[in-house]
């Protein structure tokens, strides 16, 4: 998302790893190191040691409307670098994969098979809009249905993570439980 090495991918993809490599279209592999991660959002930035990359600029997610056409960039069952085409099938998808509070996915019909997590959902002007991350399939495969966290919010995460290395969120200390006489 930087030409300087900068890279945001999903937690999920990097979790628990002991070394990370990043391989360019170009075939040049990278250590990558990583500068912080957020598991809510499923979120990670990277730091590769490269100057004058090509990159993404991140677009605004807010804007895009359901049945505009996206491309999803991935890595799909390890058989190198993929693209596909689709488009928005609706926005603000809750999947319940975890808890729920940091949810807020773009559903895109775009083939997205294990393999494309943390790669890009673009729109037709060449910006980030989204972070594919989750597929919902009764057989793991892709059945056009796939989610990706929406820009807006990743660009937040990685800005916090970046700057502070750890991403805040206010709290509001409530409960509910039911009134009784």
């Amino acid at each position: 998302v930087r030409d300087d090495g900068i890279i945001l991918t999903n937690h999920h993809v990097i979790e628990g790893a002991g070394e990370i490599k990043v391989e360019l279209s170009d075939r040049r592999v990278y250590d990558a190191k990583v500068v912080g991660t957020d598991p809510p959002t499923d979120l990670a930035v990277l730091r590769i040691d490269a100057q004058r990359l090509p990159y993404l600029p991140l677009g605004d997610s807010s804007a895009v409307r359901v049945g505009d056409v996206v491309l999803a960039f991935g890595n799909p069952l390890g058989v190198g670098q993929t693209v596909t085409m689709g488009i928005i099938s609706a926005k603000g998808r809750h999947t319940g994969l975890n808890d729920g509070g940091f949810e807020d996915f773009l559903q895109t019909d775009a083939a997205i098979n294990r393999g494309n997590s943390g790669g890009a959902l673009v729109d037709l002007d060449g910006r980030l809009v989204g972070i594919n991350s989750q597929i919902m399939s009764p057989s793991g495969g892709n059945i056009g249905i796939g989610f990706a966290i929406p820009a807006s919010m990743a660009g937040s995460v990685m800005n916090q993570l970046l700057d502070g290395g750890t991403v805040r969120r206010g709290q509001l200390g409530v409960t509910i439980q039911p009134v009784t006489p």
